[in-house]
């Protein structure tokens, strides 16, 4: 399949449902040979299906985000398959645990940190050695508007999309001499698996019934989906190229890409 990626290998975290599902259907549909990673195996083997019969280039290799082997598996089933990775789509995450930090289990709030911090850190680091070798490559977090608002009983979250954002700023800076690229964007608002799971958690019921309201008013919505194809799209436009003079930024749906690389440029003159 030819298009605007042709040439590109991505590598997408949770990539066998919601958000990384889209992406990795909408990267393929540009050329772009995609991995999808996740735990579910059949999840996976869904998407690469679909990858497939639009005659696109898809390959599954399941395995968990947060251990350091399977990390470096999964890196090594995807170099092996496809070629050195030149873009990264770290969108693995969890919404929990709900619950004041005084009432928050510590194991489950440092599992959220491992999910949201040491496992993009983990996959950046295995890519890197390569994209800095071959002078090109990108980098795209999934992050969320969590990472800048104060959320009650959501502070594994906020703290883990906020440390994220982090993550690829000091990235950005440390390669960028290298030709290669960093983002975090926000995806958008979209009932995925994950909105499912928050809805029915107790502790998002009891510490968070207003959220609760939001998120069911918005499943009930026409078009309450569009913003995997806009996310998706997203993806398409960073890993164009387009935009790399945006590296290290943290990016929201309604940006104007345009612009900021406009402003971006001014203050660089």
């Amino acid at each position: 399949m030819t298009g605007e990626l042709a040439g590109q290998t991505a590598l997408i975290t949770g990539g066998g449902r919601g958000f990384g599902r889209a992406i990795a259907l909408r990267l393929a549909s540009e050329g772009v040979a995609v991995t999808v990673t996740a735990r579910t195996q059949a999840e996976l083997d869904q998407t690469v299906s679909e990858i497939k019969s639009a005659g696109g280039n898809g390959f599954a290799v399941s395995g968990d985000v947060t251990r350091p082997e399977d990390v470096a598996r999964i890196v090594h089933e995807a170099t092996e398959c496809f070629g050195p990775v030149t873009l990264l789509i770290n969108n693995a995450g969890i919404p929990g645990p709900f619950a004041p930090t005084w009432v928050a289990d510590p194991a489950e709030w440092w599992f959220a940190q491992e999910v949201h911090i040491r496992a993009p850190f983990m996959f950046i680091r295995e890519l890197l050695p390569s994209m800095v070798e071959c002078r090109a490559g990108r980098i795209i977090v999934v992050s969320a508007i969590g990472s800048y608002r104060v959320d009650h009983s959501m502070s594994a979250y906020c703290l883990g999309k906020t440390a994220q954002n982090r993550l690829v700023q000091l990235t950005a800076a440390e390669v960028k001499e290298f030709g290669v690229s960093a983002f975090a964007i926000d995806p958008g608002f979209v009932i995925t698996e994950l909105a499912e799971i928050t809805m029915r958690d107790p502790g998002a019921q009891r510490w968070r019934p207003e959220m609760i309201k939001i998120l069911k008013q918005r499943k009930a919505e026409p078009g309450s989906d569009r913003d995997l194809e806009r996310c998706a799209q997203r993806c398409v436009d960073l890993a164009s190229g387009r935009y790399d003079g945006l590296s290290g930024s943290y990016l929201e749906l309604n940006d104007d890409l345009e612009e900021l690389l406009r402003k971006a440029q001014k203050t660089t003159e």
